[in-house]
């Protein structure tokens, strides 16, 4: 059925596969929601600064 250099190919094929799926999903559900999230508190912190900045001069 299969010669052994197939089978470890195959293997191989299924690790890096597997590696690539929960890269994503690391990607997807952890770093892009850490990002955006850091990004919309910094937007907020420089909007009251800047009001904060606009009362006081």
């Amino acid at each position: 059925m299969f010669d052994f250099d197939q089978y470890l190919g195959f293997l191989a094929f299924l690790t890096i596969l597997t590696i690539g799926f929960w890269l994503m999903m690391f990607l997807l559900l952890f770093v892009v929601p850490y990002w955006l999230g850091g990004n919309i508190i910094e937007l907020l912190k420089e909007r009251r600064d800047k009001k904060k900045a606009a009362r006081e001069a």
